[in-house]
């Protein structure tokens, strides 16, 4: 009777993780459609501008138009997110990617691309904000890190699976396909969010409390744990957010803004989008064919995320500045040895190969640092009073940075040479390892509490942890 007993318990368990794992991925599925949106254009510009005769600046406006829906999405999402409510946000978001990717698919002409395209960018920018927020109230104490990592690595393998069909439709030329297909995804994220459950957070906002205990006993194998769970949660909302008023009162939280600001521009200055976004141009100026070109874009997107696994596996081994040490160290020397290549004669196949090895060290140094580390930076620099403006505002700065270096790279290589443009993002990232030095904090195993006080009672932003 006993043994009956214990398996019945370890079968409640097991459901209960296999049932958390499913709503994991079906919510980190909003990553897999950031990664799909942001990494199409880089196959797809090619064609579309030869079809449409765009220009330089036009295709660097299709290229930056998603970052400005991104940038207008990430502003709306902290509203949808409490309004409409976690689960309504990803519906929404779900929803628009769907248009935005058969808006595209089926545009007439360069503006009406631009205008698609921010549509693909608001569904990043809600998807962005609200999926990680969504996976970290689902999740228990003890898997929110893993959880709200997997949105990031979905984000990549997303940028990979979308090179790969750019690469399968290129044969063709047919730009039309590599936009239409991600609506299948789309429509299939869509589909699953509806059975997602609500954030008992977002439930608990709401007054809702037997909702919010309803859904936490069944994602939780221990009901005490639930019960816990919910007065934390009660406890944690008594503190309002007050970030505008802190805002003009408070210095230290000015500095931790500062900060927030510095770090996401720190991680788009660094140049990996013009690899996402451009690199069958810059291979073609390195001398690849049109196949080759696509290929090696694939093998860039499957670096990039394998990469990412080593920012997860050695985040809270290492600590964060050894790791951004590292990445802009191998950022800056990659670009500053791609930068000379560029600068001579690239007909010979070793030539080729070479800047092709040195586009994927410059990417494992990336995805492997700055990638993901300034998302959890930003996460724990942030007081709590101010934590909603804090994140927000860092999220907006993330997005209209990559928008600027979207808009900016082509003219930047007619204006300066391939060559002269890889040296300025390799004199970029050399400075940011001064930066890092200067103010970033290594927050390894210190409590958001001790970062918080130490923040506001005016410790040097480098100093803010050990």
């Amino acid at each position: 009777m006993a043994l009956d007993t214990e398996a019945g318990v370890a079968s409640i368990f097991d459901a209960t993780k296999f049932k958390i794992i499913v709503i994991g991925v079906l919510a980190a599925l909003a990553g897999l459609m950031s990664g799909l949106d942001i990494g199409v254009v880089a196959g797809a510009l090619e064609f579309f501008a030869r079809q449409f005769d765009a220009s330089t600046v036009a295709q660097e406006w299709v290229v930056s138009s998603m970052m400005a829906g991104a940038a207008i999405g990430a502003l709306a999402a902290g509203w949808m997110a409490h309004v409409l409510g976690r689960k309504r946000s990803l519906i929404a978001g779900a929803s628009i990617f769907v248009i935005g990717s058969l808006g595209c698919a089926l545009c007439w002409s360069i503006p009406s691309m631009i205008v698609f395209r921010v549509v693909m960018g608001l569904a990043v920018g809600i998807s962005a904000f609200t999926a990680p927020l969504y996976l970290s109230e689902i999740a228990s104490e003890n898997t929110r890190g893993a959880m709200v990592s997997t949105y990031q690595l979905m984000v990549t393998v997303g940028i990979f699976l979308a090179f790969l069909s750019n690469t399968y439709f290129s044969y063709s030329g047919n730009w039309r396909w590599m936009f239409g297909v991600a609506a299948i995804p789309a429509a299939l994220f869509l589909t699953g969010v509806l059975f997602l459950p609500y954030s008992p957070r977002w439930l608990i906002i709401q007054g809702r409390h037997k909702e919010a205990r309803e859904v936490l006993l069944s994602l939780r194998e221990d009901p005490l744990e639930a019960a816990k769970e919910i007065r934390a949660i009660r406890e944690q909302l008594e503190v309002k957010q007050h970030g505008f008023a802190l805002l003009k009162s408070n210095p230290n939280f000015r500095r931790s803004l500062a900060l927030g600001i510095m770090l996401q521009a720190m991680q788009q200055l660094a140049g990996i989008n013009i690899i996402m976004y451009y690199a069958p141009n810059i291979l073609s100026r390195a001398g690849f064919d049109a196949t080759s070109q696509m290929w090696c874009t694939a093998i860039i997107g499957l670096v990039n995320m394998l990469a990412t696994f080593i920012a997860v596996g050695l985040v809270d081994k290492w600590g964060r500045k050894p790791i951004l040490y590292i990445g802009f160290t191998v950022m800056a020397l990659g670009m500053a040895a791609l930068a000379m290549l560029l600068a001579t004669d690239m007909s010979s196949q070793t030539s080729q190969f070479i800047a092709v090895f040195l586009l994927l060290i410059f990417c494992t140094g990336f995805a492997m640092s700055a990638g993901p580390l300034m998302w959890v930076l930003c996460s724990e620099i942030q007081p709590m009073q101010g934590r909603n403006l804090g994140i927000s505002v860092s999220t907006l700065t993330n997005w209209l940075t990559n928008m600027l270096v979207g808009a900016s790279f082509l003219t930047l290589m007619n204006t300066f040479g391939t060559s002269g443009t890889f040296w300025l993002f390799a004199i970029l990232n050399a400075s940011f390892i001064v930066l890092t030095f200067l103010f970033v904090p290594e927050t390894k195993g210190m409590s958001l509490e001790v970062i918080e006080k130490r923040l506001l009672d005016g410790v040097k932003l480098r100093k803010l942890g050990r």
